[in-house]
């Protein structure tokens, strides 16, 4: 895994500071060619992984992408699954039926149908589970994605339930069928770990909001920092700027010198800012510099 990935918040209009700046990135980025600019931007500033949403968008670019093997050959997705707002969107306009033919997986109409079906039938969550995994990653067909990731929506409530269970199927499940890392993503990273531990996980890709203000990390300042120190897993931190407020260089100086962090996720939509922040990891995390040169 790289220790700067790409996020792709700014592409779907989310900011957590100001919804002014989130209406006009949305607009911008309705046309994938802008989408596509960003990310060979990314690329070109040596940034090469993207973890990304299945927003019906990425659809096109991994088209885009697909269709030109040699520009992209070094490109990775790290897709971040499901995307609840597709299916809801989905079923009202193609009902049931069309909706499972748009996701389903290719390896066959009526096998995808009968294990969900069975599934549902015996409220068998292992296979609903593999079902909804294999139509989330139709769109990667052909594609790299060594990291896999559950969304915070599905982990924090599986997490609120007690359902630990499910995250060793998605672990495992990923890892036999296509050969990737599992990684979750969570609003609550020290609950998460002790959920994990508890199914047999072992050293997960966990990916939270680490930043020194503390911003959006549920669960406390002190006991994220206990878990970086204590616990074996491999970090990913978000939200490092705290949305813009922590200045780059304060963030990025302060991300670097935490313990256990594995990689940073960030967003960003000029390439300027990108060669910014690829430069500000370079200088505080030499290690980053020497793996990527």
């Amino acid at each position: 895994m790289d220790r700067l990935l790409f996020g792709d918040n700014q592409f779907f209009g989310v900011n957590h500071m100001s919804e002014e700046k989130a209406r006009a990135q949305a607009m911008r980025f309705q046309d994938i060619g802008a989408v596509i600019e960003v990310l060979d931007n990314a690329m070109d500033e040596g940034v090469t992984s993207f973890m990304c949403t299945t927003h019906d968008r990425i659809a096109l670019v991994c088209d885009h992408m697909r269709a030109d093997p040699s520009r992209y050959a070094n490109f990775k997705f790290m897709p971040c699954m499901p995307y609840a707002h597709k299916y809801a969107n989905a079923v009202t306009e193609d009902g049931i039926l069309g909706t499972l033919k748009r996701f389903l997986p290719d390896e066959g109409l009526l096998n995808a149908a009968m294990r969900g079906g069975m599934s549902l039938a015996k409220k068998d969550i292992e296979g609903i589970t593999t079902l909804l995994v294999d139509a989330e990653m139709k769109m990667f067909s052909g594609l790299n994605t060594p990291v896999i990731f559950l969304q915070n929506v599905v982990v924090d409530l599986l997490l609120g339930l007690g359902f630990n269970e499910a995250f060793r199927i998605f672990a495992d499940h990923v890892k036999n069928r296509y050969g990737a890392e599992p990684g979750f993503i969570t609003m609550n990273m020290p609950m998460l770990l002790d959920a994990l531990e508890t199914v047999g996980v072992e050293n997960p890709i966990v990916c939270s909001n680490i930043n020194k203000l503390g911003f959006r990390m549920c669960g406390g300042f002190e006991a994220y920092e206990r878990a970086l120190r204590e616990k074996k897993f491999r970090a990913i931190a978000m939200s490092v700027f705290a949305s813009g407020a922590i200045p780059p260089k304060e963030a990025i100086e302060w991300i670097c010198q935490q313990p256990n962090i594995e990689a940073i996720v960030f967003g960003a939509s000029s390439r300027g800012n990108i060669r910014n922040t690829k430069e500000l990891v370079d200088r505080y995390w030499p290690a980053a510099a020497m793996e990527t040169a």
